[in-house]
């Protein structure tokens, strides 16, 4: 069964959280015409595992040979093998090779999805599409999605601070003239003399980070510390204020989900478990009644100490009843129960 709905009525913060909390495993596409652009993320049993987007691909061969830890000639090689049928990824292959470690591999393969993923969340316009299903062969890697959404909240901070000298994407950088001191002198890292490089007069902030292959943030960061130093100036093209760097909204409890279908109900839990977990009652106390919907369900189940069942019946209702009266408590839970979750997989690392 799908789950899609336009973002502008569930944000795409609210789809992860919900796939996180269902513990999905499938392929989720988010699509924008405004950006003329798309991007898919892979989900195993609520965790990324996987992301591409068509506009910046970032190909794991190019932020290897751009990272400097292999050779234009080491990647020629990898792909000549693919050609000749070899069905392993560029990266595996690598790894064959003795050009790169495993470690160097996963790390590179986490920022690739990391960069992706940053970008699909700052999106607040568009359409999105999950399927359920397998997502191919086994990845390398998986990122707890609740550590993304956090990741990109503290990014707010960040882009509240570039917007203040870089105010809109659209912006062209220009050199500025220099005067009888000279100019600054610059130490810069490769990756920004890469952006000075590409700085012509003509494109603007966008296009470079397209033409890169590099989120708009990490190019936006560069122009903001060259504008700081005095190296280059902004200029903007007439109605260039219409769009401002995105500023990543900060995750919240799952919101009204009206357009888009509930997800599965959750197993009852194992005899075992309720015959070691019993809820604490009084010699007084009457037994707990069976749940008639899916509030006391939620109730019902969390007081068996079953969280995943607890979330997705309190994740249906909301979807079903948006304006209920417990609504905001509702949510409250939701999100404790996210950062439970993300508390043991810190610890068990599961």
């Amino acid at each position: 069964m799908a789950i899609e709905g336009p973002l502008r009525e569930l944000g795409i913060h609210d789809v992860f959280q919900l796939l996180d909390l269902s513990r999905k495993t499938g392929t989720l596409a988010v699509t924008s015409e405004l950006r003329d652009n798309e991007g898919t993320v892979q989900f195993e049993k609520g965790r990324v595992v996987g992301a591409t987007i068509k506009s910046n691909p970032h190909r794991i061969g190019e932020l290897l040979l751009r990272a400097g830890k292999v050779s234009e000639a080491q990647i020629q090689r990898a792909r000549s093998a693919q050609a000749e049928g070899d069905k392993r990824r560029l990266g595996e292959i690598l790894v064959e090779m003795g050009a790169i470690n495993a470690k160097e591999l996963e790390r590179q393969m986490l920022m690739q999805i990391e960069a992706v993923v940053f970008e699909l969340l700052s999106w607040g316009e568009g359409f999105f599409r999950f399927e359920e299903g397998p997502v191919g062969p086994g990845s390398m890697v998986q990122i707890g999605t609740e550590s993304l959404l956090m990741e990109a909240a503290r990014r707010i901070d960040e882009w509240s601070r570039i917007a203040d000298r870089v105010p809109s994407l659209l912006a062209v950088p220009v050199f500025a003239p220099v005067g009888e001191d000279g100019g600054p002198q610059l130490d810069l890292l490769p990756s920004e003399w890469e952006v000075l490089t590409r700085i012509d007069g003509a494109h603007d902030l966008r296009s470079i980070s397209a033409d890169l292959g590099r989120s708009d943030f990490d190019v936006a960061k560069v122009v903001y510390g060259l504008v700081s130093t005095g190296v280059v100036e902004l200029r903007m093209p007439e109605g260039g204020m219409s769009e401002r760097p995105t500023v990543l909204r900060v995750p919240t409890p799952i919101m009204a989900m009206p357009a888009i279908a509930a997800p599965a109900a959750a197993a009852p839990p194992p005899a075992k478990v309720e015959a070691t977990v019993l809820p604490v009652t009084h010699a007084n106390e009457s037994p707990v009644p069976e749940p008639t919907d899916d509030l006391d369900l939620g109730f019902f189940l969390l007081r068996r100490g079953d969280f995943e069942g607890a979330t997705a019946a309190w994740a249906r209702l909301l979807q079903a009843t948006p304006h209920h009266e417990h609504a905001s408590e509702i949510r409250s839970g939701l999100a404790a129960a996210a950062r439970l979750r993300a508390m043991l997989e810190t610890w068990y690392g599961d």
